[in-house]
């Protein structure tokens, strides 16, 4: 049994080590839209979700990609970076078919059920990593996927806590959350 664990712990980490260079990446893409996005003094934000209007539909691929401040993007950057390296440890291509399906039916969601306003950031990328670590250790039941949903849990079980309405909190999308948390529990289901 204690074989086991370690040989997971060694896994986790060796995947942590061999990704780290490609979650920096992502984070410096991030950080890039940013930047523009400041230089054009935040114009890029319409191309944020705004639900029911045809125009909002390209939200859907741009708004993870899009924040409001660099105060916001800081504070995103922190879980995705962690939580996009421990989905990594499923590989690659498997990364890419989950970070697609978030961003696609969350966003989708988004869109379709969420309040009239522009839904920007990667905070629904983030709960769907969030979503599909806790949702595949359920689907895929293993020593390594118990792990990640155990140090997902740990470090960021808080984030569960966005999943509840917050009214004190008008700026935060609630929905975006919500459905990226859900997205990421489907993407578990199909590509366990």
């Amino acid at each position: 049994m204690f074989g086991h664990l370690a040989a997971a712990f060694e896994q986790v980490i060796a995947s942590f080590q061999h990704n780290i260079h490609f979650a920096f990446l992502l984070l410096i893409i991030l950080w890039g839209a940013q930047t523009i996005n400041w230089i054009s003094h935040y114009r890029l934000c319409v191309l944020g979700i705004y639900p029911r209007s045809v125009r909002g539909l390209t939200g859907i691929i741009f708004a993870p990609f899009l924040h409001r401040d660099f105060n916001h993007l800081f504070f995103n950057s922190i879980p995705l970076f962690i939580l996009a390296n421990l989905v990594l440890l499923h590989g690659r291509l498997n990364f890419y078919h989950t970070s697609l399906v978030i961003i696609l039916v969350g966003g989708f969601l988004v869109w379709l059920c969420g309040k009239r306003a522009i839904h920007i950031g990667a905070s629904g990328l983030i709960m769907g990593y969030f979503g599909y670590l806790i949702a595949d250790a359920y689907y895929e039941f293993s020593v390594t996927t118990i792990i990640l949903a155990a140090l997902a849990l740990y470090y960021f079980g808080g984030l569960a806590l966005s999943l509840v309405p917050d009214s004190s909190r008008r700026d935060v999308s609630f929905s975006g959350h919500l459905f990226g948390f859900l997205a990421g529990v489907l993407a578990a289901y199909f590509f366990r």
